[in-house]
């Protein structure tokens, strides 16, 4: 059998090294893609941008969300409601909490946040 040849089959590709010109365009990160003027930025899906609101929040505030309460697309990209434990305490009915909400832009990069509730964990939202 030939070398580069498997019963009918074609041909490997060589694995030549190439000069950089001739090189076909290297694939860019789909979440900066966007900001080189490539192609349009393509907006994250929903369960994307909850695992990206979460683990950004985490990274700026130091903790761990407990729960993503709330999503939805905006104009820009996408908008979260993040809750957070802020002070833990025993029993844990009586640990504060905290609901931020995130700012994301169409890639799921975070461009905003702001706490905007402070609560126990016990504590019952009341219709009014």
């Amino acid at each position: 059998m030939a070398a580069g040849k498997e019963d009918g089959a074609k041909p490997r590709r060589s694995t030549t090294a190439h000069p950089p010109s001739s090189r076909a365009p290297s694939r860019a990160n789909p979440r900066t893609e966007g900001k080189t003027g490539r192609r349009p930025p393509r907006r994250v899906s929903a369960p994307r941008a909850m695992r990206y609101a979460a683990e950004q929040l985490a990274e700026l505030l130091g903790r761990v969300p407990e729960s993503v309460s709330a999503l939805k697309p905006t104009e820009e990209g996408w908008q979260a409601d993040v809750e957070v434990v802020e002070l833990e305490r025993i029993p844990e009915t009586t640990s504060v909490m905290a609901s931020y909400r995130v700012n994301l832009d169409e890639e799921g990069e975070l461009v905003a946040y702001e706490r905007i509730r402070r609560y126990t964990r016990g504590q019952i939202d009341r219709l009014t």
